[in-house]
């Protein structure tokens, strides 16, 4: 027992030294976060409730870890939600669902053994009632898989339809009907990945299921057709991996209910997407899509919830890890702190929880110096928020995380011809994907560009005018040194600037 309370000391001691480690986005520890997505969120009377994936070492399996808070902020650790079971290697990805009587429900890929031929993974449920401590598998799984890993065949009108059987959703319920729909990727891999494959098993799209009892489900059909009716739209190459599909609301919080409805997705090569359209009974019809990551798939595994104050919650794991990355520092994964969604105007509109907030002390108004500089009191850590007037120059923004002694830094702005929100990782550091990230934003005539940027070591996200978003993971050479911020514009632009020190709620 010493040993193992010096080993965990020791450990402890090391998460807290670390140069990349962020202090208030929410980090794995205690095992490999890769693959880490965030999965099985839900609220139940005031507590949030999330899943993440991670690769135990000591089973060699794929574990689903579980968290809660009162607040978004601070979280608390519990038994592992889903572990291995004899016949298979643990859990993928999957969603969560909370019946009226308060039994939340777990959905998730089966995944097969190596060992076992006779187990081909398929789609499961697990269900705990307060206080989800204890999840227990329903059996017989809810789908069996096919031969083909992460596919089912099914005759209709005798016809053999290779149907997903991968990556399942939330469910969700309509009419006495329970829903759950299930991520391509193995079918389109297997089926639609090459130029010349049946067109109908390329692209993205995800099939349905339906249940009466959560036990016995049938499949429906196609969830939705990828009609790709515009060049933004996902191509032939893009699938449809870890599914989100809740409704969505016209307000930052305690807005009514809109007819739309969000599906949040993944593809493998392009990251984060959505649509937003309408629910015709049995099928979503897609009206707006728009991407989370745009010039690679940094911003990835998507997970949301709804809570009593009518707020679209999501995470996403930020997959740019740097490479043995648990094997060198102990850890793995990071996830963008919460994101609030709404829909307005025929737009989706974005902005951190404004739990954030608390998080706030020492406030600054920095001044600007004659060449641009800008000082805070930690630049590793900060919050910057900005209005600017736009009107007679194309670019504004700001270059944080500088090390001019390195050459490093990461230049924040918006180029007002091109209407883009511009990230520029290209010098950020020696580690991590170097990528210009374009992000569209239009801003109407006479509006100022409003910046909220957050940067929390090797995490920056910036939001810009509620309107669009980029987070996206940075490794400066010499972190305590790379602590430089410098305006990109003009100084008398700038119509207000503050800044706050944000203090850390990760325990190590």
């Amino acid at each position: 027992m010493k040993n193992l309370i010096i080993s965990t000391r020791e450990y402890r001691e090391k998460l807290l030294k670390d140069p990349y480690r962020p202090t208030y986005h929410f980090a794995q520890a205690d095992d490999s976060g890769h693959p880490g997505d965030s999965n099985g969120a839900f609220y139940v009377d005031g507590v949030y409730h999330l899943m993440y994936l991670y690769k135990n070492s000591k089973t060699n399996g794929f574990h689903w870890g579980h968290i809660s808070s009162v607040d978004l902020l601070h979280w608390r650790h519990h038994q592992d939600a889903l572990t291995i079971k004899h016949s298979d290697e643990g859990c993928f990805s999957g969603g969560a669902f909370v019946d009226t009587d308060k039994t939340a429900y777990l959905s998730f890929w089966k995944f097969p053994s190596k060992d076992d031929n006779g187990d081909n993974g398929g789609i499961a449920l697990a269900y705990a009632k307060p206080p989800y401590e204890k999840w227990v598998r329903i059996e017989p799984i809810a789908i069996e898989g096919s031969k083909k890993w992460g596919t089912v065949d099914i005759e209709i009108n005798g016809v053999v339809e290779h149907v997903s059987c991968a990556d399942p959703s939330n469910i969700w319920k309509i009419n006495d009907f329970y829903y759950m729909q299930t991520g391509n990727k193995c079918v389109l891999d297997e089926y639609g990945i090459e130029p010349d494959s049946d067109p109908h098993y390329q692209g993205d799209w995800t099939d349905l299921f339906r249940s009466k009892d959560l036990k016995k489900w049938d499949f429906v059909h196609r969830f939705y057709n990828n009609t790709h009716n515009s060049r933004d739209w996902p191509d032939k190459t893009e699938d449809d991996m870890c599914p989100s599909f809740l409704p969505l609301y016209d307000a930052k919080e305690n807005g009514k209910k809109t007819d739309k409805w969000l599906q949040l997705f993944i593809s493998h090569n392009k990251g984060c997407q959505y649509y937003v359209g309408t629910l015709d009974g049995e099928q979503f019809i897609p009206e707006y899509h728009g991407r989370m990551s745009w010039n690679d798939r940094a911003y990835f595994a998507p997970e949301a919830l709804i809570d009593d104050r009518n707020r679209h919650i999501i995470w996403t794991w930020l997959v740019d890890n740097i490479d043995n990355d648990f094997d060198t520092y102990g850890w793995s994964s990071v996830y963008c702190f919460p994101r609030v969604v709404w829909w307005k105007n025929n737009q989706l509109y974005m902005a951190p929880a404004t739990e954030l907030d608390s998080l706030q002390y020492n406030k600054q108004q920095p001044c600007i110096s004659d060449d641009g500089q800008i000082k805070v009191n930690n630049g590793e850590i900060f919050r910057l928020k900005a209005e600017i007037d736009i009107t007679n120059q194309n670019e504004s923004g700001f270059s944080v995380r500088i090390d001019n002694a390195e050459g490093i830094h990461t230049n924040i702005y918006y180029n007002k011809e091109k209407q883009l929100l511009i990230f520029d990782a290209t010098n950020s550091g020696q580690y991590g994907w170097k990528i210009k990230e374009e992000a569209p934003l239009v801003l109407n005539d006479g509006e100022n560009l409003m910046l909220d940027i957050f940067a929390d070591k090797s995490v920056i996200e910036v939001y810009a005018n509620e309107k669009q978003a980029i987070c996206r993971r940075v490794y400066p050479k010499k972190p305590s040194d790379a602590i430089g911020i410098k305006l990109i514009g003009t100084k008398d632009n700038v119509m207000s600037l503050e800044a706050w020190d944000i203090a850390p709620t990760n325990p190590y």
